[in-house]
């Protein structure tokens, strides 16, 4: 096979139809970044949970005096109550299961709280003695707390036994769906791609179906008659993609860790090592889904 004529036929062929290759270009370029986002999206979403997890306490709430439930039933925890959990916290049960941990209590809660929602008009009608004296407990395995869970539920003077992990488990909820929403979306636009490929390569050997009869005639392989298609759509599709890397790299470096990365500095967040990562999955995408398309819409065209 002449390498050079293979070369010459394809380049031919993208300038034939430069109007589609632009579209091929453009539809590639916005799938395969909805698949880059996607990947970075969970990629920041397994940083969060390592990050968050470790994190992550167990709240022991003691009762207050408007506290409800059977273990609060004589109102306020006393002190003997605050000392009994705190041994049980101590005791060779449940201390190898704890990094540490420290007692709030009610001034300590407030101060926090007034922190917390300063400026909001709710912190005008709470008082201190409203707010649990608290346990937080910090594990050595979060994902552990079930025990800590169960030994103290139900215990006078308990009034709740929190794990922060599962509130953590909602926000990581909704930023699961929103990366499987830029999948699904991403999958649609490759669909699209891959129709907008076979579609312009038949167009493609339809404008040159003398031609292509005229090889057919003189003994040209089949081989030989496709490889110049495939290369238009695999050049286009590639065009895409490095467009589509480029755009990663920039998200990642000018908004993620210039914007966020600025306002958010309290943990990690995706890097241009993990663009850098993420690029080469786009180009090998976009070159498998453009040599399929390609080939498909080419052999089928030539069995008309």
């Amino acid at each position: 096979m002449r390498l050079g004529l293979v070369l010459s036929e394809a380049a031919q062929g993208l300038r034939r139809n430069a109007s589609m290759v632009v579209s091929v270009v453009l539809v590639t370029f916005i799938s395969l970044t909805f698949v880059g986002a996607a990947i970075l999206m969970q990629m920041q979403i397994g940083q969060m949970k390592n990050f968050w997890y470790e994190k992550a306490q167990v709240g022991i709430y003691m009762c207050t005096a408007i506290s409800p439930g059977e273990t609060c039933t004589e109102g306020e925890a006393s002190q003997d109550q605050i000392d009994a959990v705190k041994k049980r916290l101590e005791s060779p049960t449940l201390a190898p299961f704890i990094d540490k941990y420290y007692f709030e209590t009610h001034e300590q809660a407030f101060e926090n709280f007034k922190k917390q929602f300063a400026g909001n008009p709710v912190a005008d009608y709470v008082t201190a003695d409203q707010l649990n004296q608290t346990f937080w407990v910090n594990l050595k395995d979060p994902s552990e707390s079930d025990v800590l869970v169960e030994a103290l539920s139900g215990v006078p003077g308990v009034e709740s036994v929190a794990d922060q992990r599962k509130y953590l488990d909602q926000i990581f909820s909704v930023l699961n769906a929103a990366s499987y929403t830029a999948i699904g979306i991403a999958a649609l636009m490759l669909v699209a791609a891959a129709l907008l490929i076979a579609t312009t390569i038949r167009l493609s050997a339809f404008s040159r179906r003398r031609e292509l009869g005229i090889m057919r005639l003189v003994g040209a392989s089949n081989r030989f008659i496709q490889t110049p298609f495939i290369l238009e759509g695999v050049f286009a599709a590639l065009l895409g993609s490095v467009l589509a890397g480029g755009a990663v790299v920039a998200i990642v470096h000018w908004f993620v860790q210039g914007y966020l990365g600025a306002r958010f500095t309290g943990f990690a967040l995706v890097g241009l090592d993990d663009a850098i990562i993420v690029v080469p999955i786009l180009l090998v995408a976009g070159a498998i889904l453009a040599a399929f398309s390609a080939n498909f819409a080419i052999t089928r065209y030539l069995k008309v």
